[in-house]
């Protein structure tokens, strides 16, 4: 316990002290939130922009921080032997992966908090019944973003984990319903992203925390399939050595 104990506030301090991490998990999500909010000019089919956009911009939290800020993060420590030689290390391999999911979870706690914080201030007022469904559905998008985070960082070198986490986030960003709804965007670039996990994480988010709204029956389905396959793939596929 001692060992996990150290390894995750290790994790923590390196997160807090990398400006690339800080900027994609906090500083990305609340840019989103801040400006859209203020400019009306997205289509999000509520009387208020901050209604739509509190609740996505969460959804996009999740993704940054278990898909791009553990990708990567892990993608370099595996380049430079760091893991090679934490496997070998009294701490192990086990405790090191508890530790990477502990930390992913305490920064999406940390997320949440400032998010929904910022959100509040500038008029968001969500359904208390939705944090529930919100709150799984966030657990879901944990182990499916993580698992494809895992799964670029064991099997592709450094520099590919980031050009690969950054090309998909940007292009999840944009199609996953976390800035645009998907009811806004052309039918057939709709209906490919509802097939990855960005779609059908801002679907259950935004249907718990959307007054009067609700989740389409095809988002919870395809976010627990990708919650469980990612994993596994990380998990059969990840190299510990470059």
């Amino acid at each position: 316990m001692k060992a996990f104990a150290g390894q995750l506030r290790t994790e923590l301090a390196l997160s807090s002290r990398q400006g690339e991490q800080l900027l994609v998990s906090l500083g990305i999500p609340l840019l989103v939130l801040l400006f859209f909010s203020s400019v009306d000019v997205l289509p999000t089919g509520t009387d208020e922009p901050v209604d739509y956009l509190a609740p996505a911009v969460l959804a996009l939290a999740v993704m940054s921080t278990a898909m791009v800020s553990l990708g990567i993060g892990t993608g370099f420590e595996r380049q430079y032997g760091v893991l090679k030689r934490l496997g070998a290390s009294p701490l192990g391999r086990g405790r090191w992966v508890a530790a990477k999911i502990a930390s992913v979870l305490v920064t999406e706690v940390i997320q949440w908090v400032v998010l929904i914080a910022v959100a509040v201030l500038i008029g968001w007022s969500p359904p208390g019944s939705g944090w529930l469904p919100a709150v799984a559905g966030a657990l879901l998008g944990t182990a499916a973003f993580g698992g494809l985070g895992l799964l670029m960082a064991g099997t592709l070198p450094g520099l590919a984990t980031l050009a690969g986490a950054n090309g998909l986030y940007l292009v999840l960003l944009l199609t996953g319903g976390m800035v645009v709804p998907l009811d806004e965007l052309p039918s057939g670039v709709a209906a490919v992203a509802r097939l990855f996990p960005a779609a059908p994480l801002t679907e259950v988010i935004t249907g718990s925390l959307i007054e009067g709204a609700s989740v389409a029956t095809w988002a919870w389905p395809t976010l627990a399939l990708w919650a469980v396959a990612a994993p596994v793939a990380a998990a059969s596929l990840f190299r510990w050595e470059a």
